[in-house]
């Protein structure tokens, strides 16, 4: 059944480095589903920027190979702090374990960039509509070994992970930093040209990648995880 524009809708995110794939799925976004306007950025932290100083985004959607996407705890958090805005992966990936991670921090889509023309539209379709929507063929991929035989979570946790620091954009670094020497949020809005909406963003996403739950937890494994990092003066 062809997808047919029912209406005008506002906005929608695409985060993708692809510039031609971004180009063709605005195309299909204004044309298909009626969107007014398409935000195009090719970075995470882009997209961050734009959910954070737009309110009229309905549907984000995210590529998984691209600058900033280091870590799902980034698009969970995304989940967090939009909860308004539709959120899916749209990847090249048909690796099971990155379809039923997007399921379980609770994206509303998992997309492969592999489909036709009137299948992608109808898959943008669902998930607008409030469906979530994942690939036909994802039954038929096989069982891995570390999904057969996962090892229990640990009951406790490290509070500073090893390689946390790998995992902060590096935006998530430069808010991280101006945190550890004391800085507001106002401060770091202003020393880095941007709101303080996407400032609260970066913060929560850095808590979560840090496992602190305030300022001040986050501070003291930030000084200790880049105080590591320094060669000695």
């Amino acid at each position: 059944m062809e997808v047919k524009n029912v209406g005008l809708r506002k906005a929608a995110l695409i985060s993708d480095d692809d510039e031609f794939f971004r180009l063709a799925l605005s195309s299909l976004l204004t044309a298909r589903l009626g969107f007014s306007d398409v935000i195009e950025t090719e970075t995470f932290d882009g997209a961050v920027d734009a959910l954070s100083n737009r309110s009229d985004v309905e549907i984000a959607l995210f590529d998984l190979n691209m600058p900033g996407m280091n870590n799902w705890q980034n698009l969970r958090t995304v989940r967090d702090c939009f909860p308004e805005v539709r959120v899916a992966v749209v990847s090249g990936s048909k690796a099971r374990s990155d379809i039923l991670m997007a399921l379980s921090i609770g994206l509303h889509g998992y997309i492969s960039k592999g489909l036709g023309v009137s299948e992608l539209a109808r898959a943008l379709q669902a998930i607008c509509d409030g469906a979530v929507y994942l690939p036909s063929f994802l039954p038929d991929l096989p069982i891995t070994e570390n999904e057969m035989f996962a090892p229990p979570e640990p009951e406790t946790q490290p509070s500073e992970p090893m390689g946390a620091l790998d995992d902060l954009t590096s935006r998530q670094r430069e808010v991280l930093e101006m945190l550890v020497n004391g800085m507001s949020n106002k401060a770091i809005a202003r020393a880095l040209d941007l709101s303080e909406g996407t400032v609260k963003f970066h913060l929560s996403a850095v808590f979560r990648i840090l496992r602190a739950s305030n300022r001040v937890e986050a501070a003291t494994s930030g000084s200790r995880l880049l105080g590591r990092t320094r060669a000695p003066g």
